[in-house]
């Protein structure tokens, strides 16, 4: 009874931040758009799969800051690699565009996920969703972040951001599934609120 009532109101908190985060936004998410097209006039939002809970993959979206094409580079530049483990992630990246550096500093690349929380397919809180071929080489205890929704943001975006390493990413990951409660949930947003004030050299999330 505890766990669905907890379920209940966090879809409520999703469904309820996740509209006031679209209409507060609004004219940032326009200055985006212009940018954006200003910098390259190439696509705007980047669309790309993850692995959601029990492990149903589904359409993320963020507004693009990188390269087109990024992702099949990610190869010619695995030995720069900052994270360790399945996560690939580096400062400076060749890859971003001038647009996008700022962006991803502000973590404002990821105010489309809004859209992915009111589809259900995202929580306001709880583990990045990871790509199928991190998924595939995780490890039993790396697949129990599989066990409940990935959120927008979590409790390793507000311990450290990216200056943390990959097990201890998954350290706090793991920590909050098994302590999750509403409490704990409102904390992280409001935290991850002031860190966007913060900037973060390669991005907060």
């Amino acid at each position: 009874m505890k766990d669905s009532l907890y379920r209940i109101i966090k879809r409520i908190i999703d469904v309820i931040g996740s509209l006031i985060g679209m209409i507060v936004f609004s004219p940032t998410i326009m200055a985006i758009i212009i940018a954006i097209k200003l910098d390259d006039g190439q696509e705007i939002i980047f669309k790309q799969k993850r692995v959601g809970k029990d492990g149903k993959e589904f359409m993320m979206y963020k507004f693009r800051s990188m390269i087109p094409n990024a992702h099949a580079k990610r190869n010619q530049l695995m030995d720069l690699n900052q994270t360790g483990g399945p996560i690939f992630k580096i400062q400076n990246d060749p890859r971003m565009t001038k647009v996008g550096a700022f962006l991803r500093a502000h973590s404002l690349d990821e105010i489309p996920q809004f859209i992915n929380v009111l589809k259900g397919d995202m929580s306001m809180v709880g583990p990045r969703p990871a790509l199928p071929e991190e998924v595939e080489e995780y490890t039993d205890a790396e697949l129990a972040r599989l066990q409940v929704l990935p959120g927008l943001t979590g409790l390793w975006q507000v311990s450290g951001r990216s200056n943390l390493t990959y097990q201890e990413m998954i350290s706090l990951d793991i920590a909050y599934i098994e302590d999750k409660n509403i409490i704990l949930d409102l904390i992280i947003i409001l935290k991850t609120v002031l860190q966007m004030f913060t900037p973060s050299k390669s991005g907060a999330f």
